[in-house]
């Protein structure tokens, strides 16, 4: 009975709970940063790495500017597709669980997927020569991360999976040959799936319980709509030169879905099993988590040089520095809620591009940026987001099939500086006043990244 006392004591509701705390410390990292913010939502953009935001020569400017459907006569339709090979490794440097033990376990590798297929789509229509309306879908976030149940950081994520759609209706108002305002709704879907290894066998130990265990696992999926508002303004500064000016709002989202916990492998006899399940003292729940998206400003310019070159420039300023800290809530249940404090600072991404026109058919697209990432030191980086500042270097084209249609195709290679990693949990599974698995993940991760874009446009 003094054994099984000890167990209760050990796994308690909270143990257990850090699974979700750091999954949805995961969810947000994913969701809330430059650094899986998805890179590319349109390809005729990305051949010039963003910095075109100002030249409006497609429907894609509904992402950018909506301001920019302004000059765009009839209708006009983008189709496109962006595939994302990444490429991680991982070198562990000492991860240890709360008693400070080595947490053992293998090498991380292959966690990466081979390849991922974004799409997007933006069509236009010009309802007279003042006013027009246009409708965008595309990818605003999204991550894959599969480290494997038995990887050196287990216990602070095994895997994660983030999907996301945006629908954004836009209208634009020409006020006169100059000046141009738009503006647009953002409907926006998340759905994501988390897992998170439970330390069982660093709780036992801390506790001197003589039971050889091996970890639980604790999951979490969880989806839902949020809601938000762009703005755009464009002016003309002569036939060849504009000014851009964009806002893209914070996005409220609530995420709703259901925590699992699993302790049916921790042993190979099942009374053990059960009593270890019994002792944590929590069943299966829903799980909830409040979150906002941090808003964008961006101010760029595009100028035609000459009848065969053309220049452009974006900077974008993200507002990271609202997300402190993350309150985990488990509703129907005793839990108290989980806080992750975060400390993100607030970023920058500065573009630089040229359009090359070869003759009336074929224009040659480049451009480099520079993409600051929302962590604040290495202390700060949790495995589920290994982001680091990156390099982009982007070539692409357009080629005009006939007068009415055309494609867009881009190559862009994304060198991430190496990401440094010395998470530590503040909070044990033996403290009564907080959650937390306790692991020190620490280690390296260097990662690089490639986006192929091909779209086609159609104006009628």
């Amino acid at each position: 009975m003094k054994q099984q006392k000890n167990i209760e004591n050990t796994l308690t509701p909270k143990h257990i709970a850090v699974a979700l705390a750091v999954a949805f410390a995961a969810l947000s990292g994913n969701v809330l940063a430059s650094g899986y913010q998805f890179g590319s939502q349109t390809v005729s953009g990305q051949g010039n790495s963003d910095a075109g935001s100002a030249e409006a020569d497609n429907a894609s400017t509904i992402f950018y500017n909506p301001a920019g459907m302004s000059l765009l006569k009839g209708d006009n339709l983008t189709i496109g597709t962006t595939i994302v090979v990444p490429h991680s490794t991982y070198a562990d440097m000492g991860s240890t669980d709360f008693n400070g033990t080595p947490t053992g376990g293998t090498a991380a590798s292959g966690y990466a997927p081979s390849s991922v297929i974004a799409p997007n789509t933006y069509f236009t229509h010009q309802i007279n020569d003042k006013i027009s309306a246009g409708f965008g879908v595309f990818v605003p976030y999204g991550a894959q991360i599969n480290y494997g149940n038995t990887w050196n950081g287990r216990y602070a994520l095994t895997d994660v999976k983030l999907q996301s759609m945006a629908l954004n209706p836009s209208m634009s108002f020409k006020l006169d040959q100059r000046n141009s305002f738009g503006f647009g709704i953002t409907a926006q879907y998340m759905k994501a799936k988390l897992d998170q290894a439970v330390d069982v066998p660093g709780s036992l130990k801390a506790l001197g319980v003589p039971i050889v265990a091996g970890d639980g696992e604790a999951g979490i999926t969880g989806h839902g709509w949020g809601y938000g508002f762009n703005l755009g303004y464009l002016l003309q500064l002569d036939d060849n030169t504009r000014i851009g000016f964009a806002y893209r709002s914070s996005v409220k989202q609530t995420l709703k879905g259901n925590a699992t916990w699993d302790f049916s492998t921790c042993t190979t006899n099942p009374a053990i099993n059960s009593l270890l399940a019994a002792g944590s003292g929590h069943a299966n729940s829903a799980s909830e988590l409040d979150l906002n998206t941090p808003e964008t400003l961006s101010a760029n310019v595009f100028s035609q040089l000459n009848d065969h070159w053309a220049a452009m420039a974006d900077i974008t300023w993200t507002r990271n520095s609202r997300l402190t800290n993350l309150d985990i809530q488990f509703p129907g249940t005793t839990e108290g809620d989980q806080t992750i404090n975060q400390n993100w600072k607030n970023t920058y991404r500065l573009s630089l591009g040229a359009n090359y026109r070869v003759n009336q058919a074929l224009t040659l697209r480049t451009g480099v940026a520079f993409d600051q990432a929302p962590i604040s030191s290495p202390q700060m980086t949790d495995p589920a987001l290994p982001d680091s500042n990156r390099h982009w270097y982007s070539a692409g084209l357009n080629y005009k099939i006939d007068a009415h249609s055309s494609i867009d195709a881009a190559y862009s290679y994304v060198a991430f500086n190496d990401a440094l990693v010395d998470y530590t949990n503040s909070c044990t599974p033996l403290m009564k006043s907080c959650t937390g698995n306790g692991e020190t993940t620490l280690g390296k991760f260097s990662t690089d990244i490639q986006f192929i874009g091909i779209s086609y446009n159609y104006s009628f």
